[in-house]
């Protein structure tokens, strides 16, 4: 009886080697199903994200995905990029620049105009003890408008601890400009209008300039409007780049709730103010991992870095520089004479300044700041983040023109 209730207990040494391989089997099964789907979902996931038409390379693209799609992917694209920066940060020091590079068109001869161009904001200080050639002199970007230049552009070198680092700025006189504020193919997420996606054709006879826009959505609830429907809803809190209808440009820190009002003829927010009343933001750190400038804006993160400002005559300043910080950021736009100003797009995918000049052969346009990831005409064809344009302006109220 005894041997009869030993061999009636089943155990997995007596049992039949069928019946331990099934076990097994199914232990495999059980285990590597998780897996199984995963891998499923994020090979059909990427391949239809990647299959989207879009002007982005493969491997933005690729980081939008995770961003957008991957469960704390936005998390895990900011911590790897702090990572590569922390580790691969600029160096301070080398040789001094010979030269910079050559923007705008030649000053007039008989230098600035008393009339009507005596609104030129000042030449842009020099930081260096001994400025190169042409280091923060104005020169226009394209034909007069009333009399005047409506776009100037300079570079300078903002930092004595790196000679080599280059900052380049525009400057647009809000009385001889008109601005438009366009989403693209993907940004905003939930546009009321997607319009375009680019300049629109019949818009092109009076275009000035363009630049790119601030941090996605996603990125910090940053809102937006066109015409004065809401794309995303705006944060209270964020720093906010409004065009009134009027014709008025400002930044303001939001606290008007979700909508703008019937004044706005477009806003578009990112992030918190960097400047405000000419003092940059005391909240500026440079933790790599601060959660209110993102895990690529702290001390540790030197990259390409785009921003705007206002200055005291209410005219748009945008800056780009490589390797700068969110808080050497703020001093550049302070330097050049913001009294408010507001971190746009970073990472070196993104930054774009473009001026036109119109010839007997159509549009011609030219990049302010190098970068081979973006072409010429990026915004002369559908483009897959929202982007502002500068034109000569229109008799009217201001609207964004979408046809």
């Amino acid at each position: 009886m005894r041997g009869l209730r030993r061999s009636g207990t089943g155990s997995a040494e007596n049992a039949p080697p069928d019946a331990v391989r099934r076990r097994r089997r199914r232990r495999r099964l059980v285990i590597a199903a998780p897996f199984v789907v995963v891998l499923s979902w994020g090979i059909v996931s990427y391949s239809t994200w990647m299959l989207q038409p879009t002007s982005m390379r493969w491997d933005a693209r690729s980081a939008e995905w995770v961003r957008n799609e991957v469960p704390f992917g936005n998390w895990l694209v900011d911590h790897g990029e702090s990572i590569d920066y922390s580790l691969n940060p600029p160096k301070t020091g080398g040789p001094q620049l010979k030269s910079l590079p050559t923007v705008g068109l030649s000053p007039p001869r008989t230098g600035v105009p008393s009339s009507p161009a005596a609104a030129w904001p000042p030449p842009v200080t020099p930081v260096f003890p001994h400025p190169l050639p042409g280091e923060g002199v104005w020169k226009p970007a394209g034909s007069p408008v009333d009399g005047g230049p409506p776009v100037l552009v300079t570079t300078y070198r903002s930092e004595l601890d790196y000679p080599q680092t280059v900052a380049y700025v525009a400057w647009f006189d809000h009385t001889r400009t008109e601005i438009g504020y366009y989403p693209g193919r993907y940004e905003p997420p939930d546009a009321a209008v997607r319009g375009p996606m680019m300049v629109p054709d019949d818009q092109r006879w009076r275009l000035l300039a363009t630049f790119n826009g601030g941090f996605t959505y996603t990125d910090g609830a940053n809102g937006s409007a066109d015409n004065g429907r809401t794309n995303e809803p705006l944060k209270d809190g964020n720093a906010t780049l409004i065009g009134y209808r009027d014709g008025a440009i400002a930044i303001v820190n939001w606290s008007g709730g979700p909508d703008v009002g019937p004044d706005v003829a477009w806003a578009r927010q990112s992030l918190a103010p960097i400047v405000w009343n000419g003092q940059l933001n005391p909240q500026l750190d440079d933790n790599p991992n601060s959660p209110q400038w993102g895990y690529t804006l702290g001390g540790l993160s030197r990259v390409w870095r785009t921003g705007v400002g206002i200055d005291r005559r209410g005219n748009l300043i945008y800056v780009a520089a490589d390797d700068q910080t969110v808080i050497s950021l703020a001093k550049i736009l302070q330097h050049v004479g913001a009294v408010r100003a507001m971190e746009f797009d970073i990472n070196p995918e993104w930054h774009t300044l473009i001026t036109y000049t119109h010839g007997a052969n159509g549009l011609v346009p030219t990049v302010i700041g190098p970068n081979p990831m973006q072409p010429p005409t990026r915004y002369l064809v559908p483009d897959d983040r929202d982007f502002f344009a500068v034109y000569q302006p229109l008799p009217g109220p201001v609207t964004v023109p979408f046809k």
